[in-house]
Formats: C-alpha cells, structure tokens, sequence
C-alpha cells in the first residue's frame, strides 16, 4: 500500500507510471490520440484506447491548480499518460476524447454478463 503523502503530486505519480511501463506522453491531435515523444508512431481512436487509472490533483492554495492524469493503453499495447487541467485551463480535445473512451467502454460492458 502507497503511503498517502507519496502519491500527492503529479510528478511522483508520473514516476510511479513510469516504472510500470507507462513511458509515452501522449496528446490528443485531431481527435486521436498521439505520443509526443515520437512523430513516427500510430496514432489511435477512442476505440483503441483504454483508462486504466486516473488520477486527480487540487491546488492547495488555488483551485485553478486542479487537473487530471490517465494512465492508458492502447490496442497495440502502448502504455503512457495524458493529463488535463480544470475548468478555465482545460484542454478541451483532451477532455472530449476521454469522454468518448469512457462513453465506449460503458458501451462495451453492458453487452456483458
């Protein structure tokens, strides 16, 4: 088990990740998802993307310091991170693109039993 304090920052989450194999940055360009750290790459849909975790972060002292890290995989198994901002600073690409992730997964699960 983490202890608290050691999971309270973006950046020793990101380590934590990166030690888990999640080693791409990724963005989201033209509606699909893209590393940063290589041009040459696939880029993948919603429907090739999965959010295995999530993690959230509050500004101490403003709360225009929220945002959000996703560990995901893709369908060629990918592993990396993509992250967005709250409310006035959000990345609205990104934003969309996770909710159309989450909208097929929830789409996938009710099929199953």
């Amino acid at each position: 088990m983490q202890d608290k304090e050691e999971m309270t920052s973006m950046t020793t989450v990101e380590k934590k990740l990166k030690s888990q194999g999640y080693t791409r940055d990724f963005s989201v360009i033209d509606g699909r998802l893209t590393t940063m750290d290589d041009n040459d790459a696939p880029s993948f849909g919603p429907e090739e993307t999965t959010i295995v975790d999530f993690f959230r972060f509050e500004g101490e002292s403003n709360p225009d310091d929220m945002a959000i890290l996703y560990a995901v995989e893709t369908a060629d198994g990918t592993k990396g991170t993509i992250s967005s901002a709250y409310g006035t600073y959000a990345n609205e690409d990104v934003d969309q693109f996770i909710l159309n992730v989450e909208s097929l997964g929830k789409n996938l699960m009710k099929g199953k039993k």
